[in-house]
């Protein structure tokens, strides 16, 4: 059979744009996006975005070139999931917490070229342009239409905005032959990880990735054609986890929001019939603490939930509401879920306990992930089977990134000869073979759904006049997950010391709100190895100790 070799009929590059084209076609006439008084159906939705990408390959914009969005989940947000890489281009959807310093630091590492923003991020990003060099050249604006928002900060005179987003669409060609990629290696999307702000991890995923975990998303959660997703993860995060193109492969409806709260939530999920939603875990606690929610939902509604394991009492309540929880592991640098709980019907009879034990287990990898393990860090074995043994867990797959731009050396750090991606992440492997975190070598923090780095806030924290040492870890807490507790230790013979209060403000005006510290914690010495290493997972340890930050009943 040696003369038997892909063929340009048989090996066109992979894309999971292909996906709105068949929608259109199968599903035109079906709702595609609901957002307030707004609704497109996928014939409307595909025109639409051939529309953007003719207009956006008009201004000049295509292969080589980064498109970034700026948006909550808008109608617009969506669209241009699609249309940025119909016109050949690569997506950077950025993350709507960041601050100025840091929008600022990435739009000029990813060097973009097209920059779309919505109302309420205006004021935020004519900051972070002022501090472009004056040597740079800026991205060209777009401004995103949205009647939803009554009013937002005028333009800086010393800013042009190109067109608004409405007025470059009306001006695109509906019949917009597509870029299509030379290759399925060719970059779709780019993606920064959160808390790497002193040194940009933005991570590149291709379209052969993208296409294989949006339908792997699909299998592993056994989504029925045309569901009804409710948008409460944001966008920007992976790409909302591949669902921005999963959804289009099955015609299903996509549910905007700007108001991320319980009772827009619940309203949405009767009013429109979700079926499905993808949640932090700051939004699953949400939903079933809501004091106002008694009666369980008409219909179970699936949500999918990432970070750390919900707790049993977390569980039974989302259950006796209707919601049926699914946990699952990922990454940026994995383009979505790669591990999830692989729940087993016959698990179902088990007590509620029993059943949360066996749900925070993050799982076994999904089918399109070729392979996941944990391995002894020094020698690259698998570790034992006994749900004790502590290892990195190592994955191969379709789901790894290309790697992150501009920065090779930390691309080889994770992509070992061996042919692995090495996570970062640590965890045991039980003996039926699923996998459990245990906790991360990297000391990331996941508050509400937000990864950010310790050192992030340590380096901020370490500018203090009155700081000599500072060592960040997580403390559980009821709503975020985790927040950051920082450990500091003072300068000796100061007259005034600073207060914890004082410390929270400092930290503050420096730093994206969901990086500051929760707690301060001042200590007369930090606790280190015998090499002079600070000994995190003693503080760790203590932070537990100190038990979970209570959820104010204002956020429920």
């Amino acid at each position: 059979m040696h003369h038997l070799t892909p063929t340009p009929a048989n090996s066109p590059p992979l894309t999971p744009l292909t996906f709105l084209e068949r929608a259109a076609t199968v599903y035109g006439d079906s709702p595609s996006v609901i957002y307030d008084h707004i609704s497109y159906t996928w014939s409307q939705t595909h025109r639409r975005c051939l529309q953007l990408a003719s207009s956006i390959t008009n201004l000049g914009i295509g292969r080589g070139h980064v498109v970034s969005v700026l948006s909550p989940n808008t109608p617009p947000m969506y669209e241009l999931q699609f249309a940025v890489p119909m016109s050949g281009a690569t997506l950077s959807n950025l993350n709507l917490r960041l601050d100025s310093r840091t929008l600022s630091l990435l739009l000029r590492h990813s060097e973009s070229k097209l920059l779309f923003v919505d109302p309420h991020s205006l004021a935020l990003t004519l900051k972070a342009l002022s501090l472009f060099p004056q040597n740079t050249t800026p991205p060209l604006l777009i401004l995103i239409n949205d009647d939803a928002v009554s009013s937002h900060p005028n333009p800086s005179a010393t800013v042009d905005f190109i067109d608004t987003y409405e007025g470059l669409l009306t001006k695109g060609d509906p019949n917009f032959k597509w870029v299509r990629p030379n290759s399925e290696w060719d970059p779709i999307t780019l993606n920064y990880t959160s808390g790497t702000t002193s040194s940009p991890k933005g991570v590149v995923h291709c379209h052969r990735a993208t296409f294989i975990m949006s339908l792997d998303s699909l299998i592993d959660w056994s989504v029925q054609k045309q569901f009804v997703y409710l948008w409460t993860l944001p966008m920007f995060h992976s790409n909302g986890w591949g669902f921005t193109w999963a959804i289009a492969a099955v015609g299903g409806t996509n549910v905007s929001t700007r108001k991320i709260d319980a009772p827009t939530i619940y309203r949405l999920i009767e009013t429109r019939s979700v079926t499905h939603m993808c949640a932090a875990p700051v939004v699953l606690n949400m939903l079933i603490y809501h004091h106002q929610r008694t009666k369980p939902l008409p219909n179970p509604v699936h949500i999918l939930t990432g970070g750390s394991p919900p707790p049993a009492k977390t569980l039974m309540r989302a259950e006796t509401l209707g919601f049926v929880v699914s946990h699952g592991y990922g990454m940026t640098e994995t383009c979505g879920v790669i591990i999830s709980c692989a729940w087993k019907k016959e698990w179902n009879r088990f007590p509620a306990t029993e059943r949360a034990r066996l749900k925070a287990r993050q799982g076994v990898r999904t089918v399109a992930v070729a392979e996941v393990d944990v391995v002894d860090g020094e020698t690259g074995v698998s570790v034992k089977r006994d749900g004790l043994t502590t290892g990195e867990i190592v994955v191969k797959g379709a789901c790894v990134m290309l790697g992150y731009l501009k920065d090779q050396e930390a691309t080889l750090q994770c992509m070992a000869e061996n042919g692995w991606f090495y996570t970062g992440d640590i965890g045991v492997m039980h003996e039926d073979g699923y996998l459990e975190i245990k906790d991360r070598s990297k000391d990331v923090i996941i508050s509400g759904g937000e990864n950010l780095s310790s050192m992030e806030v340590e380096a901020v924290i370490y500018t203090h006049p009155a700081v000599v040492e500072v060592a960040v870890v997580a403390r559980p807490d009821e709503f975020w997950g985790e927040t950051p507790c920082a450990f500091v230790k003072l300068r000796s013979g100061l007259e005034k010391k600073p207060t914890e209060r004082e410390m929270v403000e400092y930290c503050r005006e420096r730093l994206p709100h969901f990086m500051v510290p929760k707690t301060v914690v001042f200590k007369e010495e930090l606790p280190r190895t015998s090499t002079g290493k600070v000994q995190k997972y003693v503080l760790r340890m203590e932070a537990q100790a100190m038990g979970s930050l209570a959820a104010p009943l204002s956020r429920m």
